[in-house]
């Protein structure tokens, strides 16, 4: 099964949508006879974390629970059943996928707020998520890729690649980023569009192959 999320605010002009749409397009295509779901986190949000959440977590530490199936035993009160309501489903859909897709900008030298509480709801302690794969289709107002003046401010690849690592034990991660898209826009990146425009160009190739 293949999982597509996507955390742009964006709509129509999103290139982190774009991307993995085109991702999932030519996935789908490979793979017709595979299951295919789909998640807007920007349109349809998942909460963040409360306090029955934290409850189900320290349960599952305490009791050294690492078999998924079953995180539901640490759902106890009302209010720690009404948390669960809100994780099972969504890692229901990550434990059911061979690739987990996600297309997200960066903002604010990092990812979105809505692509943070959905990884949060469905990460608990010494979990492991080995097997899958994950893809990060990105936008990024300017450049930050190695060598790069702005390359320490990248806290979007590092701390995606550092969270599926540290704490799905997953490294088959690939990322493909569409970068300078100020430049669309920006008066003071306008020497920088051809730039954009390959980097673009580049990005939706390999989301396609």
């Amino acid at each position: 099964m293949l999982l597509h999320l996507d955390a742009s605010a964006r709509r129509a002009s999103s290139f982190s949508r774009r991307l993995s749409a085109v991702y999932a397009d030519t996935w789908r295509a490979a793979h017709p006879d595979r299951r295919y779901t789909y998640r807007d986190l920007a349109a349809q949000p998942v909460p963040h974390i409360g306090e029955a959440w934290t409850e189900l977590c320290d349960h599952i530490l305490e009791h050294e629970i690492t078999d998924i199936s079953r995180y539901r035993e640490a759902a106890r009160t009302p209010a720690q059943q009404e948390a669960w309501a809100v994780v099972e489903p969504l890692l229901d859909e990550v434990v059911a996928a061979e690739v987990i897709l996600i297309g997200t900008p960066m903002y604010n030298y990092s990812i979105p707020s809505s692509l943070k509480a959905w990884l949060d709801q469905i990460t608990f302690p010494k979990m492991s998520l080995e097997g899958r794969s994950f893809v990060v289709t990105s936008a990024r107002g300017g450049a930050y890729g190695p060598g790069t003046p702005r390359e320490p401010y990248d806290h979007q690849e590092r701390y995606l690649r550092d969270f599926f690592k540290g704490h799905f034990r997953v490294e088959d991660v690939t990322f493909i980023h569409a970068e300078l898209v100020n430049a669309r826009l920006d008066p003071a990146l306008a020497h920088l569009r051809d730039s954009h425009e390959q980097s673009l160009a580049a990005a939706l190739k390999e989301a396609a192959r």
